[in-house]
């Protein structure tokens, strides 16, 4: 069973790390796109609201699942524990440890999800901004 505790561990800790990689290169990718984009190249609002907001979805999806991906793995960590202890017996080391190993993918997934959301807020208000600057380069108020 040993393997089993392997596979949940190193699969819910290597996909939360390969989310947390996917999200920085995307809020990356978008905080270049902003930087480059220039409002006054677009004459309709909406298209230029559709380029800004590209692929920002993708990071706040990321936000809101790394959490439960985490739990999940500390869900099946605990399972197996209990499992451990009822096949093998009351052995304080490997619960602890089974433990530890639980929580170390809870903390993870908080690990990648306040970041995360931490990114889609700021690439959020930097779009609300220069959409709002597209507005005053087009005498419009309160669209």
């Amino acid at each position: 069973m040993d393997w089993l505790h392997q596979l949940i561990d190193y699969g819910v800790l290597g996909l939360l790390f390969v989310l947390s990689i996917v999200a920085l290169a995307l809020a990356l990718e978008r905080f270049f796109v902003f930087r480059a984009t220039r409002v006054e190249a677009f004459a309709d609002r909406k298209e230029l609201e559709l380029h800004l907001t590209r692929k920002l979805h993708l990071i706040a999806t990321i936000g809101a699942n790394a959490p439960y991906i985490g739990l999940l793995g500390t869900v099946l960590g605990i399972m197996l524990t209990f499992y451990d202890i009822g096949a093998a017996g009351f052995d304080t080391t490997k619960i602890m440890t089974g433990l530890a190993l639980a929580l170390k993918a809870t903390a993870l997934g908080l690990l990648v999800a306040i970041p995360a959301v931490t990114l889609y807020n700021l690439l959020l208000r930097k779009c609300k901004v220069l959409l709002i600057q597209w507005d005053i380069r087009h005498g419009r108020e309160g669209i």
